[in-house]
């Protein structure tokens, strides 16, 4: 994503069309917008081409652009577990770990950076129900790998707004339920996390439908990104004015919510009912 929006800048200031840069590396103006949009693996003679007909001759900043493009095609961690995962999810996994802002707002059930591993494995096979048990345990393996990225060194901010059906709806038995609340009023203390409650007694809000995520990223050049899952499918939505919409819904969460103290006071009296 970062190198197809650098490309996308030195096009655009050379005033080349999509059309015509497909045509100087053989390939057709579609490629030219999916290589943009990151969505694509990227060539090093097309990245070469490219960078010429963009009149790109400073031979160090030739160099990192081809090195970024080098950097691009290889596979990341997640993709050994491409077996047990559906197609669209290791995209979300790759941006997950390259933000260093994650905002979401979650209804069904604990958001997966915050899953115990007894809840995850829960949530897995009520999910999958036909998995085999090795199946998922990769399934599990992988949401404990991603939880990883909360406690790097160069760990994102993530802002969490869980909604109170998530908590109350059970997964596993009932150690299971207090262990994950547990865990969740443990790592609330983090200071990279702000996770609010959404109670019951709040009625009607912002977050009407349904779970989303927002990405953002270190980079100026890269766009925020909002990641959509459904059941056969998930969406990222890039356009200004879409990502625009769910920001201004979780701003509303966030401000209409109790803050992080009382949220976690929630949570411990959730605790002590269940």
């Amino acid at each position: 994503m970062l190198l197809g929006s650098q490309l996308r800048r030195l096009r655009e200031a050379r005033g080349i069309t999509r059309e015509a840069a497909g045509y100087s590396i053989r390939a057709s103006e579609s490629k030219i917008s999916r290589m943009e949009l990151g969505r694509v693996s990227f060539k090093t003679r097309d990245v070469e081409d490219l960078l010429t007909l963009y009149g790109i001759t400073d031979e160090q900043e030739r160099a990192s652009l081809v090195s970024l493009a080098k950097e691009a095609n290889v596979a990341g961690w997640w993709h050994s577990y491409s077996d047990v995962l559906p197609s669209w999810f290791p995209t979300y996994v790759g941006l997950e770990g390259a933000a260093s802002l994650l905002r979401a707002y979650e209804v069904q059930f604990v958001h997966g950076l915050l899953q115990t591993e007894e809840y995850a494995r829960a949530v897995v096979r009520r999910g999958m129900k036909s998995a085999s048990d090795a199946d998922v345990e990769r399934r599990v393996a992988l949401r404990l790998e991603r939880q990883k990225y909360l406690l790097a060194e160069n760990a994102p901010e993530f802002h969490v707004v869980l909604d109170e059906a998530a908590l109350r709806r059970p997964y596993g038995d009932r150690a299971v339920m207090r262990g994950q609340l547990r865990h969740l009023i443990d790592v609330s203390e983090r200071p990279n996390v702000r996770l609010q409650v959404v109670p019951f007694s709040m009625g009607g809000h912002s977050g009407e439908s349904g779970a989303f995520t927002i990405l953002s990223f270190p980079e100026p050049d890269l766009s925020d990104v909002v990641y959509l899952e459904q059941l056969t499918s998930a969406l990222y939505l890039d356009k200004p004015e879409d990502v625009a919409q769910y920001e201004k819904a979780l701003k509303e969460l966030q401000h209409d919510s109790p803050g992080p103290a009382e949220s976690r006071d929630l949570l411990r009296g959730l605790l002590q009912l269940s």
